[in-house]
């Protein structure tokens, strides 16, 4: 049987790997989270087809 002698390093090397991409995925997200905070003050909200409802409550409050 021969002898399989492995490197060490090769572990650590692999952490590192997996430690640096986690550490890459929360800094795009935290960025992507952070970013678009700045922009919730633009709120744009927009009720399309009530034009009959609100005639029929415009109607209902002027007594018609």
């Amino acid at each position: 049987m021969p002898d399989q002698q492995q490197n060490p390093n090769s572990g650590n090397s692999f952490l590192a790997f997996i430690v640096g991409g986690l550490l890459v995925a929360v800094v795009v997200l935290g960025w992507l989270f952070y970013s678009s905070a700045e922009d919730s003050n633009d709120l744009n909200i927009s009720i399309e087809g009530g034009g009959d409802a609100v005639d029929a409550v415009k109607g209902a409050v002027d007594g018609e």
